[in-house]
């Protein structure tokens, strides 16, 4: 009989790490803003992961923020801005409305066409992929939207950030602390 049973691993590194519950979005987005121009590194600070990643990780489809913030095997995730999945939608978007044009724009390229024909076929063409970008893009923003929700229906937003010396430690707690973080504290390791 073998065992499939996945056996998980979690590495600890030995430096501390400052941890924060926000209640909302724009608390925790400028939180990391002022992390960042104060030196932190982007990947020094993260999120709790994606309820898929927790049920795969933990099992456990339902769980409080406050269960999670000193839990080593919460996963993980990279905080996105805003502007970052603005970016995104815009790319999205775009990116379809221009592989649409071009195609037409690729078969209207014959020594009978004319400039008029050529641009009609560019809009005709561009239109409906710049609506399945569209639709593609509102979806990336949906998501985005619903992970933090989902977060804040658990009990809150958590981050957590690396500290490597005292000076960094006491900086990182008052900022959390002063973008309304609440049961910010430090723990001695971080993964």
């Amino acid at each position: 009989m073998t065992n499939d049973a996945k056996e998980e691993h979690t590495t600890y590194i030995n430096v501390p790490e400052a941890v924060g519950i926000f209640d909302t979005f724009e608390a925790q987005q400028a939180a990391f803003y002022d992390l960042r121009s104060v030196g932190f590194h982007h990947s020094d600070i993260s999120l709790l992961g994606t309820q898929e990643a927790l049920e795969e990780r933990l099992g456990k489809a339902y769980w409080r923020a406050s269960e999670l913030e000193d839990d080593p095997k919460a996963p993980r995730a990279n905080f996105v801005s805003e502007e970052a999945i603005g970016e995104l939608e815009g790319a999205i978007a775009g990116g379809f409305f221009f592989v649409g044009s071009a195609i037409a724009m690729l078969a209207m390229l014959t020594p009978a066409s004319t400039v008029a024909a050529s641009i009609a076929a560019v809009a005709i063409g561009g239109s409906p992929a710049a609506v399945i970008g569209t639709i593609l893009a509102r979806r990336a923003g949906k998501h985005h939207k619903d992970y933090y929700e989902n977060q804040i229906r658990h009990g809150g937003i958590l981050m957590w950030v690396r500290v490597r010396d005292q000076e960094k430690e006491d900086l990182a707690v008052k900022i959390l602390k002063g973008h309304s973080g609440r049961d910010v504290h430090v723990h001695g390791w971080s993964e």
